[in-house]
């Protein structure tokens, strides 16, 4: 889907980015292409429209290669852009397209200028994309480069306005958001720095729009395994679901990547919760000890507000008569210290942890009462959340006629997100409260 930017022909550079193919062993990999959270669901269609800015590409991959890329997949538009289609029945098992490595570009194809560049391996990737589309119709990676979307075809939060991620602020993937444009601002100057001196060419006049743009394709297309992520050509048109699971053989001997159609899994939604734990608590210190020591799980951060902050993930609840599937043992445990009053409470925990396995609160409490107490301790904190959620759903309501096009699909996806954090919200709370109630 991308064009590059017609700008003045530059002469290809005497040594390419990619060394030969690297070597590999035999591995079979379990994975899924590289997903933005943010991204939207794309659907199979057996029937899809010709795309003519397309129709040459598989032909010059197959001549990049030297082989059959693929006879059961052809490259078509969907609602969601362009994507690979199904041509024929495929079923489990099948082994759906073929790329050889050296029509690949992996981290172990990389030059040593490139390697020695003191960024990750998506910065390093992104790089070789940035001098593919500098070098325009004279990149021997044109046709893939020219099928690639345009920045204003992604719809990554990265790329929303400050007004688009108001809309989602009460979701943990408004900060991430702001940490991950940090983070790349971090490493554009690193990697600018180093272009400047072995790569001139790609970095004169490189804005950092072109750099988070070049990221932006290299993490929502790129596979991962062992090695890294690697950008393969076709396999990453791919429609994704988020419920598809594919596996991504790498042959050493026959030097290829092979994706095999595997059977769907559910998908296993998420959502990060925070617990705090006041600085003005008398306890605060035992506290923030025993979750710090029992409580592995745990991501202990301080934040402006000077106080602990824990984050476990939660999924969502099948069924609120289960046995607490989607909560955490670790986040009852939490919440089971967080509702001591006194150091003998906590020390019997400590104990209990101590001549059992080591997990800490894993047991109900013996108190009733304090047991109660603890789980709607953690309902209170979930039911604000649910409240805070339903306010900004209604205020990112989809309007009838949005601005733009880009507009409307970034509201929708909004929206798309909160239902879904909303949804597992809902799912604990209403765990939760029939917990207490039995007890």
């Amino acid at each position: 889907m991308l064009c590059p930017c017609r700008l003045a022909k530059l002469r290809p550079s005497p040594r390419p980015l990619l060394s030969a193919a690297a070597r590999r062993r035999l591995r079979r990999i379990d994975l899924r292409p590289s997903i933005s959270s943010s991204s939207p669901p794309r659907q199979v269609s057996p029937w899809p429209p010709v795309d003519k800015g397309c129709g040459g590409f598989l032909p010059w991959l197959e001549r990049k290669a030297g082989v059959e890329i693929s006879s059961f997949l052809s490259v078509g538009k969907s609602v969601y852009g362009r994507s690979l289609f199904a041509s024929k029945a495929i079923r489990a098992g099948d082994s759906i397209l073929k790329v050889p490595f050296d029509a690949e570009i992996s981290p172990d194809d990389l030059l040593p200028e490139i390697r020695s560049f003191k960024v990750g391996t998506v910065a390093k990737l992104a790089a070789v994309v940035l001098k593919e589309q500098k070098m325009g119709p004279d990149s021997d990676w044109a046709p893939y480069i020219r099928c690639l979307p345009r920045p204003e075809e992604m719809h990554s939060t990265v790329f929303w306005s400050d007004e688009q991620l108001e809309m989602i602020k009460e979701s943990l993937v408004y900060q991430k958001t702001i940490d991950k444009k940090v983070g790349m601002e971090r490493e554009f100057s690193v990697l600018r720095h180093a272009l400047d001196q072995h790569f001139p060419e790609v970095s004169k006049d490189m804005k950092f729009e072109d750099f988070m743009h070049a990221c932006a394709l290299v993490e929502s297309r790129a596979w991962e395994s062992s090695k890294g992520c690697s950008l393969i050509p076709f396999a990453d048109f791919l429609n994704h679901d988020g419920l598809a699971k594919a596996v991504l053989l790498r042959d050493e001997q026959k030097q290829f990547s092979e994706v095999i159609a595997d059977r769907n899994y559910a998908p296993g939604e998420q959502f990060q919760i925070q617990f705090n734990v006041p600085l003005q608590d008398p306890l605060y210190k035992m506290k923030l000890y025993l979750l710090q020591r029992h409580c592995s799980q745990i991501t202990h951060r301080f934040g402006i507000s000077k106080c602990s902050a824990d984050s476990f993930t939660i999924k969502e609840v099948r069924s609120a008569k289960g046995i607490g599937t989607g909560i955490p043992q670790a986040l009852r445990a939490a919440a089971r210290v967080l509702s001591c009053t006194s150091l003998e409470e906590l020390n019997d925990m400590e104990e209990e942890a101590t001549q059992n396995d080591g997990r800490l609160g894993r047991r109900p409490l013996k108190n009733i009462n304090r047991e109660i107490q603890a789980h709607q301790l953690l309902l209170s904190h979930i039911t604000k959340l649910i409240d805070q959620y339903n306010a900004s759903a209604k205020l990112v309501k989809p309007i009838g006629c949005p601005a733009s096009k880009r507009d409307g699909i970034r509201r929708s996806m909004a929206c798309d997100l909160l239902a879904g954090e909303l949804r597992i919200l809902k799912s604990a709370a209403s765990w939760l409260g029939n917990y207490t109630t039995n007890l």
